[in-house]
């Protein structure tokens, strides 16, 4: 029996397994629509599509630096359950999705998925068998990939995972005054969470609406509200200052000696090199941050059991 490729999607929307495997599926089948679903479903592909619907909110941060191929990622995968985060096969298969992004630089997840995983799978079909096993939905949700002088640094087992690249001359790359730094500064961006690099790096209209809440905020206090305009406009000027102090990396207080700044800290590492080098970008992954939360009901879930 031929089928076409609406057939295949529509097999696509009743298992919600992908459309090369429900191909397959038909193929096998000879285009018999009911006989496909059981071909997934034996095959446990459909298993796998049932647990995508659950939300993923839990997981794994990992951030890994390659210093001889100059390359660093950092790469989210989550599950349901943060018991999955400490299951050694689960963090293998992280650490090798990040070693695959470091190698072959897939321009996002969906390429990501395409490339080969090992043993003949795509990193899609893995990620797939790594749902059977362990029992639970599991997606692959963003990654960074920097190319430079790159130091990594995981938080909390993988609650937070951050990145740094540098950008140096010859005497201060690769060096391990480099890493230390890189270590540090890593450090922390995991504990304060910075915003922007520097204040060189604030978007005019980020700066403008900081602007606006600094001069609501002088004219709603009664001290300042009869101030001439000239003089909130100096007020607000100097409040910007310690905008920049909490919000810029580069202008923060360093957390391991409150007496300088990143800037300063870095500089003086620099010095440790014998050669230039700055911090030119990082980044900051923080597990589940942004997505919904899955809320479980424990009376809910006994009553559905007992049905």
């Amino acid at each position: 029996m031929a089928f076409t490729a609406k057939d295949v999607q529509a097999l696509r929307e009743k298992t919600g397994v992908g459309m090369m495997d429900c191909k397959k599926a038909l193929t096998a089948s000879d285009g018999d629509m009911e006989k496909a679903i059981d071909f997934l479903r034996e095959k446990g592909l459909a298993a796998a599509a049932k647990k995508s619907s659950r939300i993923a909110a839990e997981g794994l941060v990992y951030a890994y630096a390659d210093n001889a191929k100059k390359v660093g990622v950092v790469i989210e995968v989550n599950s349901e359950t943060d018991f999955v985060a400490k299951n050694a096969d689960f963090q293998t298969f992280v650490k090798a999705l990040a070693e695959i992004v470091a190698d072959k630089n897939p321009a996002d997840v969906a390429a990501l998925s395409e490339l080969p995983f090992g043993d003949g799978l795509t990193v899609a079909d893995a990620l797939r068998d790594k749902i059977l096993v362990i029992g639970e939905n599991l997606t692959i949700r963003r990654f960074v990939r920097f190319e430079g002088d790159c130091v990594a640094y995981v938080h909390g087992g993988g609650r937070i995972g951050v990145l740094v690249r540098f950008e140096a001359d010859a005497a201060a790359s690769g060096s391990a005054a480099l890493i230390e730094c890189g270590k540090d500064v890593a450090m922390q961006i995991a504990a304060l969470n910075a915003t922007y690099l520097d204040k060189s790096t604030v978007p005019e209209a980020d700066l403008a609406k900081e602007k606006e809440i600094l001069v609501a905020q002088i004219q709603n206090d009664p001290k300042n509200a009869n101030k001439p305009e000239a003089i909130i406009h100096k007020m607000v000027d100097g409040r910007m200052g310690k905008f920049y102090e909490t919000n810029c990396l580069m202008q923060q207080a360093f957390v391991k000696n409150g007496d300088i700044t990143v800037e300063q800290y870095v500089a003086e590492q620099a010095k440790a090199a014998g050669g230039a080098m700055k911090v030119a970008e990082f980044v900051r992954f923080e597990k589940g941050e942004g997505l919904q939360k899955r809320e479980d009901n424990f009376a809910d879930e006994v009553a559905s059991m007992m049905k």
